[in-house]
């Protein structure tokens, strides 16, 4: 069995290092935000335009900063903005949700609520170079009651970067860095939801027709506040193998490894489209920021059409921690 894993790995290493090389990859800059290419056709946009919202929904809804769309190899659009139960979720994002600043509780990730926000702020670079495209990022995370005036909290250096990976997948890395000058510090409280990395699945996906599985066995029917290394997220799409999806991978040096999930269980909201997941970090610990000091949590994923097994999943980790 042993032979049989390190067999598996060797071949992920050597088909991802040929597949960055046979593929074009590149970035093209549009009025909505950064898109991700490979041989030419989109498999990923970075949103730095503010996003709408429907008519008659609050302004404050209204957000930039976010990947939508991520689409498997195929084409299909595996992500969504702005579900009616939640006009706050936005494809893959991570704000944190109940923070302490100064004794006060700010929330940056119910939008609705008014409290604080996570916003596009400018580019630091990008680059095309080894078969692989690259964008950082900066993010503010805005306290939008504090006691003078609105103020920044939480500077975030997001890094991402797409690469061809074998079988026709690709891989994404999502490395968000945070660091704050208050004085004081920040406190991120423990809860269900908030920072590392969100992902809502398309409006497509339900109960009968999507499925998870965790590096521990778990499904939709445990995981909800377990630990893991890694999570798959597949569901029913187009693609002529009928089905597409994520592979979700936590860094082992990151904040609580194996990481705390929020998983929604079967039947947590009716009908299609709900399908949610997330690494968070401070699901069962809260975790002090000091100030100057940066903090950094690491993650991959692998999207793919048809299948990926678990045996795979570990593999991809393996790799990913090497």
């Amino acid at each position: 069995m042993c032979f049989k894993r390190l067999f598996l790995l060797i071949f992920i290493f050597s088909c991802i290092s040929t597949a960055s090389f046979s593929q074009k990859v590149d970035l093209k800059e549009t009025p909505i935000g950064i898109d991700f290419l490979i041989d030419n056709q989109r498999v990923l946009t970075y949103q730095t335009a503010t996003t709408d919202v429907p008519e008659g929904i609050k302004a404050d809804f209204k957000k930039s900063g976010f990947i939508h769309p991520i689409a498997s190899p195929s084409g299909q659009v595996l992500s969504r903005i702005q579900p009616p139960d939640h006009y706050h979720h936005y494809g893959i994002w991570g704000p944190w949700t109940r923070a302490t600043i100064s004794g006060r509780e700010v929330d940056f990730w119910n939008l609705g609520d008014g409290k604080g926000r996570v916003d596009f702020a400018k580019v630091l670079s990008k680059k095309v170079a080894g078969g692989a495209a690259e964008l950082n990022v900066r993010q503010n995370h805005l306290d939008l009651k504090a006691p003078e005036s609105e103020k920044l909290a939480i500077e975030e250096d997001l890094r991402i970067k797409v690469k061809p990976a074998d079988k026709g997948r690709y891989m994404v890395d999502y490395t968000t860095t945070i660091f704050t000058k208050i004085p004081g510090g920040i406190l991120l409280d423990d809860y269900r939801y908030g920072g590392g990395i969100g992902f809502r699945a398309t409006e497509l996906w339900g109960d009968a027709n999507s499925s998870i599985l965790t590096s521990d066995g778990k499904t939709r029917k445990d995981a909800d506040g377990s630990y893991a290394k890694w999570i798959i997220v597949k569901g029913q799409t187009a693609d002529p193998s009928g089905q597409s999806g994520i592979l979700f991978l936590s860094h082992n040096t990151n904040k609580s490894h194996p990481e705390p999930l929020r998983v929604w269980p079967l039947g947590q909201y009716k009908g299609e489209g709900n399908v949610f997941i997330e690494f968070c970090p401070i699901r069962h610990e809260s975790w002090e920021i000091q100030p100057n000091e940066r903090y950094t949590l690491k993650y991959r994923m692998i999207v793919f059409d048809g299948d990926l097994t678990a045996e795979e999943a570990e593999a991809y980790w393996r790799a990913f921690v090497k």
